[in-house]
């Protein structure tokens, strides 16, 4: 007898706006704090309404009008309006802030020179003290997760204020807290695998797999059971690892946390590519460069946005193509971004560091300056591609969630921006100007 063959699945995103919007006062009010819906972290409130958002911000030079590729953003941007959707709005607490000048930046950091980017406020002083003081306590007290000589570059990275400046609509520091301990365990993954301490291509592969396990749990016998659940404190990378995701999946739904996994494993993937390039002594092809970027990048930060802010995208409405694009967009231009500033600090680490920048100037015969350059007009390409594409995504499709999902990922990109720029204590820019 053969076997029936299975209808192609029906899924648009007009049709799931429309499936989504028959039930969509429950589901946000079951969305609206997801923690409190599945267990949830002890002490950690439901979202607030939040205020009506300040006036926006002054636009750059080369900020999109309405007639050019992601002027559509800034409707996204401002919000919902109307009875019962200022909980919707992305915004920040107190006055109306004073942005940087965009063009000379501040005495904390001055921006690339040409590169499409949004000014953001300065991230709320109280949040990033208590973030920073929390991070810390946990980062040396609950999983000894770093030497006392390491100190000064903990201090020195600033977690705190990035993550308040990425996540301007989390309704407390817990939440806050998700992402946070989530970013210092990737980094260390990355540093202690990978780069600065101790890290080798060698070998690689299995580090990164034992450690994903503990995003990831293992379900064996019960006489290796114990073996691998005490393998999960053997380093730090692996104690932050368990430890975080243990945070944030007393926090998330469970679709929530199964998609971040997904995002890590693509995460180590693009780590496992790198690390092959290091071992042949091998300079990739631009776009192989740039495909290996779109894994080895900050997709897991972005994807998370709605964890954080309390509320949840639901599944369906998450795994769109579209949707998929806007976030792999997302992470593309922040991670050049990340090539950008800190192409010096990467000049002068032992060995060869792949950066967008050296694979230009290598694959293409360019000057060092050129290729820098050029890398700049690629990340304003992967930008301006973003916010199209987010245009077009909300205008599809209506549905509150998907619309603060959409301002959560672009206030992620220009939290993301505005740290690079200011932490001087670890970045500095090329004198190609």
């Amino acid at each position: 007898m053969p076997v029936p063959e299975l209808p192609p699945p029906r899924s648009s995103l007009p049709e799931s706006a429309s499936r989504f919007g028959a039930h969509l006062l429950a589901a946000a009010a079951r969305a609206c704090d997801v923690g409190a819906a599945t267990g949830g972290l002890p002490g950690v409130p439901s979202v607030p309404a939040l205020s009506p958002p300040p006036a926006p911000a002054p636009a750059l030079s080369d900020a999109p009008t309405a007639d050019v590729p992601g002027a559509g953003l800034s409707r996204v941007l401002r919000g919902p309006s109307g009875l019962g959707t200022a909980g919707l709005r992305l915004t920040l607490r107190g006055e109306a802030p004073v942005l940087p000048d965009p063009s000379t930046g501040s005495a904390s950091g001055t921006p690339v020179p040409g590169l499409y980017f949004h000014p953001v406020p300065e991230p709320d002083p109280v949040r990033v003290e208590q973030v920073s003081r929390r991070i810390k306590a946990w980062a040396m007290d609950e999983i000894s997760l770093y030497p006392d000589d390491w100190e000064e570059e903990f201090d020195g990275f600033s977690v705190g204020r990035y993550m308040v400046g990425c996540h301007p609509d989390a309704p407390s520091v817990d939440h806050l807290m998700l992402a946070t301990r989530l970013m210092v365990a990737e980094n260390a993954v990355d540093d202690c695998y990978c780069e600065d301490h101790g890290g080798s291509p060698v070998g690689l592969g299995e580090r990164l797999l034992m450690a994903h396990t503990a995003l990831d749990p293992l379900h064996t016998t019960q006489e290796y059971q114990p073996q691998w659940a005490k393998s999960l404190h053997s380093d730090a990378p692996r104690r932050a690892y368990r430890s975080a995701m243990e945070y944030f999946v007393r926090a998330a739904s469970p679709s929530q946390a199964d998609r971040l996994r997904h995002d890590m494993a693509r995460l180590h993937m693009g780590y496992l590519a790198e690390a092959a390039w290091a071992q042949l002594d091998h300079v990739p092809e631009v776009w192989e460069y740039l495909a290996m970027r779109q894994f080895n990048n900050f997709r897991p930060c972005p994807t998370i946005t709605d964890t954080v802010g309390g509320y949840e995208l639901p599944a369906d409405l998450h795994a769109q193509a579209a949707m998929q694009k806007v976030i792999a967009l997302a992470g593309n231009a922040t991670t050049i971004v990340n090539d950008l500033y800190s192409y010096t600090k990467e000049l002068d680490s032992p060995g060869q560091h792949l950066n967008l920048p050296v694979v230009i100037a290598e694959r293409e015969g360019l000057s060092q300056q050129d290729a820098y350059l050029k890398s700049v007009e690629v990340h304003n390409d992967l930008m301006r591609a973003f916010e199209t594409e987010a245009s077009a995504l909300a205008e599809a499709c209506p549905v509150p969630q998907v619309q603060r999902f959409l301002r959560g990922v672009a206030a992620w990109v220009d939290g993301n921006h505005d740290w690079h720029r200011t932490n001087t204590y670890r970045y500095s820019l090329p004198d190609f100007w």
